[in-house]
Order: structure tokens, then sequence, then C-alpha cells
């Protein structure tokens, strides 16, 4: 597709004016170059044009973050008023200010890809010149793109503070006061996958798992700033790469080293990790290991000097628990060893972003996003010794995307990372959202990929002996057609739609679910007597179902049907958390999102009210009607929240059709069709062949010829049929695969044949 036609179709609408004027660009260079060759004041006019979009479209940029920054700042004082006014402090109130948020939210979405389309679109049109006019404009205009940003944008910050805010409304004003757990890699099995994102739906993406997970962050006390989100990791192996061929085969007590810091480059604390694919003092359990050590003593660690018995004596000293000690010191031990026994040296690193999505206090679903990942060589192998003595490469930091490194030491990768982590050992299943996203067209599903190997592969491919299977993926273009009610999408008037429907609707359905089944809970548990769930094994037997299907129950709708004992109502005080910090006299402190500022975040603390609603109005006038458990109510219900100015409003029968990924498979299906037709026609031919070389009559070598003609024409219609199956295959499109015509018509033809040979043979 055109990419005219591309930008066309990404186009939001209110803000049509403001996207860059593509198609006037090309036809201006068009029109120039059929009309007189290109001269020097052609060539002015053109920069000249292409710099006043440029500023159109990096000042509107510029203007929504302001306008994005001011609501927020909004919605996080008109929150903490919501808390600390308990007359206003109402299920209704917080319902608003999530709304809010999420309009918030989807203007971020949309501003991210009207940024994306609007770059693309500036390179298009610079490549397009450069090939008509034989210039290097595209090099040239670098310096200008780089004092207007376009690639640079960064609404993470955006997204942290919406999470934040959108958390409270969440929990009705409620604190989650739970620390983050850490990552026990022993405690319990985790089902994880791996997924990769388009550029393209890397904000959408985002937004959609906010809106059911928070943004998680460990120091809630500090501001979050774009740079806490960097993390970097220097693997290390050795000439033979031992450790990249044992992680790609997978196989026993098979390792991988490295070590990871988070945050600024200058950061004090470094994380010495170790995984180990089936480890047997774990009877065969895969299993990563870490323990923080200072930076100034990495050096040491490596090449011995500071080992794992003076690690422990400090710690001990320190009064750590001798739990912890005896676990940090096997791990530092056995890093030492390998160190030794396998000569391991830096050979990576592997810089991203990570944006990790978790309940504080609950670790059965652990989503994180890496983007802007990065691969850059600190191995010495080639001659040019890049790291000197220490242990990791002194003039690469954090700044993304590493322009001054040298691009044969640099590999941007094109995707972002999506990892999903699901408890397995409690029968977790994975929601229904998630699921709905992973099988989405927003996500690109890729097995047991790995940075390392990854990074290792591009770098040093003459020197490994296997290459990882997902390189043929990335000749690919992993964006799909969008699916139908799936995603953030607008109404026609431009309303917020998740998955196709208000999120108020939503929102609303949920709550009439969980009371239902509060009610469905009081009648079961209601219709039979004390004595008779004493002796009634099938009670008995049902029971747990019942405890587990309460326990699921929405603590907030719950509390609507629930009494409340008024004398045990008690005023907690409240707690915060600190968005941001405060300057002198209680000013704020100016961090927009994107410079020159116009407004900012509030930093005071956001309470988080930990008092209960007194609202405890449980008339009949709240229980549901019993038309909602007729057939037409149910009905209904499937219909909630559908937009009334969208014609999917309407009552469909018909199944929707739903556009999947194509596995592999299908396409071999369809060339073993296309063989299996080959080798009849190779049978026929050969029939023929044998009739015309050794026929002793006129009629033979007729009899051969139609046969040949009946093998060539058959040959000519299995060709035609395969390619046009593969080309409903590429395109997803819906329609008949199987062939209704041609074996009937061979069948035919054959009878035909034989019919004509035994009469050219008997008279």
């Amino acid at each position: 597709m055109k990419y005219g036609l591309e930008l066309q179709e990404n186009i939001f609408a209110p803000w049509r004016l403001s996207y860059i004027a593509y198609d006037v660009l090309k036809q201006e260079l068009k029109t120039r170059q059929l009309d007189h060759s290109w001269t020097e004041r052609d060539e002015n006019d053109f920069v000249m044009l292409l710099d006043n979009e440029l500023t159109k479209v990096y000042d509107f940029v510029n203007a929504k973050l302001s306008e994005i920054d001011a609501r927020i700042l909004y919605c996080e004082r008109t929150i903490q008023t919501l808390q600390k006014n308990s007359t206003m402090h109402s299920d209704a109130n917080y319902r608003i200010m999530d709304e809010a948020l999420t309009e918030i939210l989807f203007d971020v979405n949309d501003l991210s890809k009207f940024t994306r389309v609007n770059f693309l679109a500036i390179q298009k049109i610079l490549k397009k010149h450069d090939k008509w006019t034989g210039l290097d404009l595209k090099h040239q205009y670098v310096s200008k793109l780089r004092e207007k940003p376009l690639d640079k944008q960064r609404f993470d910050v955006a997204i942290v503070y919406i999470s934040a805010l959108h958390d409270i409304c969440r929990h009705q004003g409620k604190s989650n006061d739970a620390k983050p757990l850490g990552e026990d890699q022993n405690a319990f099995e985790r089902a994880t996958a791996k997924y990769w994102i388009h550029p393209d739906n890397i904000t959408e993406v985002k937004a959609i798992i906010m809106l059911h997970l928070p943004v998680l962050i460990f120091n809630k006390a500090k501001k979050f700033e774009s740079s806490d989100a960097a993390v970097s990791s220097v693997y290390y192996d050795n000439s033979n790469f031992d450790l990249y061929t044992g992680r790609l085969q997978r196989d026993e007590e098979a390792e991988a080293i490295r070590f990871r810091w988070y945050g600024p480059y200058d950061t004090n604390s470094v994380f010495i990790e170790r995984k180990t694919h089936h480890a047997s003092w774990l009877d065969g359990a895969s299993v990563k290991d870490r323990f923080p050590i200072k930076e100034p003593r990495v050096n040491a660690f490596v090449d011995g000097s500071y080992t794992a018995d003076m690690i422990a004596a400090e710690m001990t000293a320190k009064g750590n628990p001798e739990a912890t000690i005896k676990d940090m010191h096997f791990t530092a031990t056995g890093v030492q060893k390998s160190f030794r026994e396998k000569e391991l040296q830096s050979m990576l690193r592997v810089y991203y972003n990570r944006t990790a999505f978790q309940l504080p206090d609950d670790q059965k679903l652990r989503i994180s996003l890496d983007t802007d990942l990065t691969f850059i060589r600190e191995d010495h192998m080639d001659g040019h010794n890049r790291h000197g003595n220490n242990w990791r490469r002194t003039d690469v930091g954090i700044d993304y995307p590493f322009n001054y490194v040298a691009p044969q030491d640099i590999l941007r990768f094109p995707y972002a990372v999506l990892e999903t982590k699901l408890q397995t050992h409690l029968g977790q299943e994975p929601p229904q959202w998630l699921t709905s996203l992973i099988e989405s067209h927003l996500v690109h599903e890729v097995p047991r990929f790995s940075k390392y190997l990854h990074g290792a592969c591009h770098f040093y491919r003459e020197r490994l002996p296997l290459l990882p299977w997902w390189l043929s993926e990335l000749n690919m273009d992993i964006r799909k057609g969008r699916v139908e009610n799936i995603g953030l999408t607008r109404s026609r008037s431009f309303k917020p739609l998740i998955d196709g429907r208000y999120r108020r609707a939503m929102l609303e359905e949920k709550e009439r679910k969980n009371q239902l089944a509060v009610v469905e809970g009081r009648n079961m548990s209601g219709s039979r007597s004390p004595s008779n769930n004493s002796n009634d094994d099938s009670t008995k037997a049902s029971s747990p179902m019942n405890r587990r299907r309460s326990n699921s129950i929405d603590e907030k709708a719950a509390a609507q049907w629930r009494p409340v004992d008024n004398n045990n109502k008690q005023h907690q005080d409240y707690t915060s958390i600190e968005l941001g910090p405060t300057g002198q006299n209680g000013a704020y402190v100016n961090d927009p999102l994107l410079p020159p500022p116009t407004t900012r975040y509030n930093n005071n603390a956001i309470n988080l009210n930990n008092t209960n609603n007194n609202n405890n109005n449980n008339n009949n006038s709240n229980l549901p009607s019993k038309a909602s458990d007729s057939k037409f109510g149910n009905f209904k219900a499937r219909l909630l929240g559908t937009p009334v100015d969208d014609p999917a409003s309407k009552p469909k029968y018909e199944r929707q059709k739903v556009k999947v990924r194509v596995e592999p498979k299908v396409f071999f299906a369809n060339e073993r069709t296309f063989i299996s037709w080959l080798q009849f026609c190779a049978l026929l031919l050969t029939v023929a062949l044998n009739l015309m070389n050794f026929a002793t009559d006129n009629d033979t070598r007729i009899v051969g010829g139609i046969f040949m003609g009946l093998a060539a024409c058959i040959a000519i219609y299995a060709l035609y049929r395969f390619e046009k199956r593969a080309w409903m295959i590429n395109r997803q499109i819906d329609g008949r695969y199987d062939d209704l015509y041609g074996p009937a018509v061979l069948c035919i033809l054959l009878v035909a044949a034989l019919i004509v040979n035994f009469y050219l043979r008997f008279h």
C-alpha cells in the first residue's frame, strides 16, 4: 500500500488539518520534476514548504501535550478534593473522574499515533525527494529534525500519572499501601509468553493493559521520571559462545549470566543475575538467581579479588538474614566459577525502557512491555577494545537512540516486546481481557524469544553454528488488519470505545453481574436448612463452588448487599503517594511532558481515603428485575454498552467473522496439494510419452497426444489453484478454499480419454 493511502486511513478526523500535507508535498515534487529539471530555486521552495509542515505538526504536538498536562492536573486536584471532602465522596463522582481519565488516555493514544504517522510521512517524502532529484536532503535535514523532534516524544510519564489516578478511582479513593512483591522465582511456577508489538500499536497496548492493571512503581516516594524506566544489562559469554549455544539448545543446566542496573548509567547498585535451565540442585526446575553489588566492586568481583566469602562477611556484619546470605554466597560462588572455568567476557549490552503492570500485592499476573530495545557490542574480538579494563563500556549511557555509537556496533530492534507471566501452580487462568488482547491484531506471538540470543546472532553470526528460528519473522510485516470491536476506537461522535463499547456501560454491566452473583449466592444458601446441609452429600459437594464464586465477587458490589456495622466504624488516617517533589513554599516543580512548558502536574501528595462509604440504602429498588433473567433480558445485556450511533447496535444473528493469524502449516498444506496434482500430471505424462515414443500406428500416437494435452491442462489448472489459494491466505480472505469443479472435470476428461482410446483401438 502506498503511504499516502495509509496516511489517509490513519487520520483522526478532528485533527485532519494538523497532519502533514503529504499529497501536496508529493504533488509539488512531481509537478516540478515533470515540468523542468530540478533547480536550486525549486529546492529552496520545497525545503521552505517542508519546514512549514514540520513546524505545524511540532507546534500541534506541543499544544496537545500541554493540554493533556493541564487536564491531568485538573483531575489530580479534583480527586484530592473528593478524598478530603466526605460530602463529595461518592461512587458517582469517582466514576465521572474515571471517565475523564479514560478520555485523556484516548487522547494520549491518538496523539502517539499522530506523532508517528507524521514522522514517517516526513521520512517518506525525503526519500522520494532524494530518489527523484538525485540530491541528499535526507541527511541535510537531520539537524532540523533534531531541533523539532517527532521521534523522541515520550508518553510514558503521562500514562504513569493517569494510571496512578485511575487506580485511585478504581478503589473509590481507598489506598493500596501494599508494597510491590519481589520476584521470588522459586516460590511458584509461571507460564511465560512473549509477543512483538509494532510501534504503531505500542501506546494502544499500554492503554488497554492500564485499564485493567496499574503501572507497577517500586519507589512511590520518588517522583517518576522517564529515566526510571530504563533497564540496561551486560551479557557475558566466551569466544566459543558456549552460553549462547546452551540457551538456544535448552541444554540441561544451561546458563545465562548478566550484570543489570536500573535507571541512569551512574547508579551505584548493580544486580548480578544468573539464569539456569533445569537446575540440578532444584530437581530440574529452571531458576533465576540474583544479588546486588556496589558498582565500584564489580571489576574486583569479575577478576576474582572480591570473593563470595567477602560479600557474605559484609552481609553478616550488616545483620542480613542467614538464609539470604547463604543463597547469595551460593550464587556468587557459582558465577565466579563460571567466569574462571568458561573464561567469560562481556559480549553484549541490551537496553530498553520497561513498563511493568501488576497489582502491588498480587503476583498472579504480571505484564511487562519493553520499548526502545537496543543491542550494543561490548566485546573486543574484532581487535577493537571497547571497554578497556572496565566491566562495561563507559562511552554509552541511556540516551536512546545512541546516535553517537558506530553503526556496526549497534542494532535497534524494530518492535516492542510484550511479556506475560501467569501463575500456573494454582491453575490460574488468564483473564478474558488478556485473552482478547493476545488474540487480537495488536500483538504477534514469538515463543521463546530471547534478547541476548537475538543480539548475539546479529553481531556474531559467522561464529555461531545455530541461529534462532524467529529471524525469518523479521522479514514479514507483523501488522494485521484491525479486528472489529477490539482495542481502543471511537464512535461516530468520537466518544471513547473499549472493545467497541462505552466504558461506563462496561462498568455497569460488571456491577450488575456481581450483584446477580451475590443474589444467587444468597438464594442458594438460604434455600437450605442447617440440618439438610449436614446430611445432604450433594450440598456438601456444591458448597466449595459457592464459596469460590462469592470470593470472586467485586468487593464494591458486594458491599452494597451486605449489612454494615456502624458501631465498628473507625476513622483511619490518610496515606499518600508522592507524585512529584515540591519546591520552596509548596510551589510545584516545573516538569512538563515536553518543553516548552505551559502547565505542570500538581506535586502535592494524593491522599487515598481509607474511610468506608456510609451509603447503605439497601432497598428493594436496587434488586435486579426478573426481566434481566429472561432470554430477552439477557439479549439486552449482551448489547449493553454498544454505541447508539453505531450500526452494530442493531441485533445481528450472523456469526461474527474475525481474522486470525495464519499458521505456517496452512501454506505447507497448500503446497502439498499442489505437489499431489503435479504427481498425477507426471503419471499421465509418463503414459503419454510411452505411447508416443513406442507406438507402431497413428491411433496410438493420437491417444498419447491426448494424454499429453490432458497432463498439461491439469498442470496449468493446478498452478492456478495454488496461486489463488496462496493469494487468499496472504490476505486472509474469507472464502471457499476447497475445489468444487477441478476433481469432477478431471474425472470426466480421463473417462473421455479412455473412451477415445477404446474407440480408436477397436474401430
